[in-house]
């Protein structure tokens, strides 16, 4: 997979807008569909059909996900779930679980492992390369419609990654080694979306989500090492919010999640800028998208991107392009969204629903401004709910 580089403070992204004295302009919401017409044309562009596919797609997304809940909330015991490329949602359960699944109207499967087997691999492995940093690795994570836990390698030869695979093959057939090219980084580089600099210098992340603690202070909800070590963040030369935590920590094993308490006077609007792609996309909550849903990103420097969720609890080893120390990075989601430095930080978006912020990709990839879908390409972002559930914050919603 591609080289996972550390921009740190050099340049970071994030999709959230914030008003500093003007504010956003509300968009109209989509006639007859429940969606903006916006969202629903880059959707569209994206799969490559009409919108009214496009609105189709997403109303079997959300009817499906609304059935997944309701047979948890009867009891169910669903371990694990995913979409297929035509948008059908599968569900992990035994055998009693799946019919009542198919019963539902989902499809439904016994798997051999299935995701809670998964993740108990996936956090033995993390547990290991707290250890050591397992350079040579980029990223290793949960397929739960391949029912394996993914390793992709770069370079096999390196003493740490040799021990790494070696200890990996301890779990059998559970574990799949992918040879991919390049590492990965951190991508750094106000709307969520929107260009947000670091420190007062020329390092630069994109604006994540905006969300308030239960005492109504307002945080910015951002990418770990874009807010690491309490940085200043600045929007068009004015400073609106400075770091107040950071999971993020260079050379050690970290989660990159990070928030920002926002100077008196301003705020994060609830309504995702897409770099006229798209008009403004509202935020109307933070239900997690199943792997296989659509998702796009805003970010600054590749704008408005699209793809489709590929797993979550993904851990990566992200690679410093300054030549200092490695740094795991845990519990990342990953998609097939375009990325590159200075998206760090922006928000991604499925349907309305909010679902994290940029965190890395591959660092030599290159990415199409505005260009929606791009076939080949991939990025990990933390996901939204997991650093909200951290820090006892609560989404602002439109």
């Amino acid at each position: 997979m591609s080289r996972i580089r550390l921009l740190g403070v050099v340049a970071l992204s994030c999709l959230v807008s914030t008003t500093l004295s003007t504010g956003v302009a509300a968009a109209a919401p989509a006639t007859g569909s429940g969606y903006q017409p916006e969202m629903v044309a880059a959707l569209a562009r994206t799969l490559g059909v009409d919108e009214s596919a496009a609105v189709r797609r997403l109303d079997r997304e959300a009817d499906q996900q609304r059935r997944l809940a309701d047979l948890t909330e009867r009891g169910v015991r669903v371990d694990g779930a995913f979409f297929d490329g035509a948008g059908t949602l599968t569900v992990n359960a035994d055998r009693a679980g799946a019919e009542r699944a198919r019963a539902a109207g989902l499809a439904a499967r016994t798997p051999a492992r299935g995701e809670a087997a998964l993740n108990e691999v996936q956090a033995r492995l993390d547990r290991l390369a707290a250890r050591q940093v397992p350079t040579g690795v980029a990223s290793w994570g949960v397929d739960v419609a391949a029912d394996v836990v993914t390793i992709q390698v770069v370079d096999r030869t390196r003493p740490p990654a040799r021990a790494f695979l070696e200890a990996a093959a301890e779990h059998g057939a559970a574990v799949r080694v992918e040879q991919v090219s390049q590492a990965l980084s951190a991508q750094a580089a106000i709307y969520p979306g929107s260009k947000m600099t670091l420190n007062g210098g020329s390092g630069y992340c994109s604006v994540g989500f905006g969300a308030r603690s239960s005492s109504g202070v307002q945080y910015l909800v951002s990418a770990g090492h874009c807010v690491a070590g309490n940085a200043t963040l600045h929007y068009d030369g004015t400073r609106f919010a400075r770091g107040a935590g950071s999971r993020y920590a260079l050379g050690y094993d970290s989660v990159d999640m990070g928030v920002a308490r926002l100077d008196a006077g301003n705020s994060i609007t609830t309504r995702v800028g897409t770099w006229g792609a798209a008009g403004q996309i509202a935020v109307k909550g933070a239900a997690r998208g199943q792997v296989g849903a659509s998702i796009c990103k805003s970010g600054a420097t590749t704008g408005w991107t699209c793809g489709s969720i590929t797993g979550y609890n993904q851990t990566v080893t992200y690679v410093d392009p300054n030549g200092g120390p490695s740094t795991v990075v845990r519990g990342l989601g990953k998609s097939t969204v375009c990325t590159m430095g200075g998206d760090s930080g922006g928000a991604y978006i499925s349907g309305n629903q909010a679902q994290g912020m940029t965190s890395g990709g591959p660092t030599n990839q290159r990415c199409t401004f505005n260009g929606g879908y791009e076939s080949g390409k991939s990025s990990y972002f933390q996901p939204l709910g997991d650093a909200l559930s951290y820090y006892g914050l609560t989404l602002n919603v439109g």
